[in-house]
């Protein structure tokens, strides 16, 4: 399917095959994928449409690297994807992004740590807790002699 969308004159291809590719993520890691500063601002961004890394950068002060670091590890966690490829006037192909993510939970229960992902497709991913137990560890401090 082509399209001229007339404000940025890009040229869009739709993609229909979605490659996910699911990280092996733990709890913290992926808390950190959405209480990061950037991937926070690409999710709030992309979500209701899709926009390229340079539109990104642009307009939330992401310098470009590290926004492309940030698309990378959103699109492995399976919490972004491209959906379209444009052409720009120029000829170039970009890429525009689309968050997936629909909710995000962040628990911290009993000493252990939960992170739970809802996606726009439906499909629910859970890290840590009764899924994934990660332990946080007591820090063992020292005594104090009491006088």
């Amino acid at each position: 399917m082509r399209i001229i969308v007339s404000p940025r004159l890009y040229t869009v291809d739709r993609l229909d095959s979605s490659t996910e590719e699911e990280a092996n993520t733990d709890p913290l890691e992926a808390s950190r994928l959405v209480t990061d500063e950037y991937s926070a601002k690409i999710l709030v961004a992309t979500f209701k449409k899709a926009k390229s890394a340079i539109e990104l950068s642009r307009e939330y002060g992401i310098p470009i690297a590290a926004c492309y670091r940030r698309i990378h590890a959103l699109e492995r966690a399976g919490l972004i994807r491209c959906t379209e490829r444009a052409l720009t006037q120029k000829g170039k192909r970009i890429s525009l992004y689309m968050s997936q993510l629909k909710n995000a939970y962040i628990f911290f229960e009993n000493g252990r740590l939960r992170v739970r992902f809802q996606l726009a497709t439906g499909i629910t991913r859970d890290f840590g807790g009764d899924w994934k137990a990660v332990d946080v560890v007591e820090p063992i401090l020292p005594t104090l002699p009491t006088l």
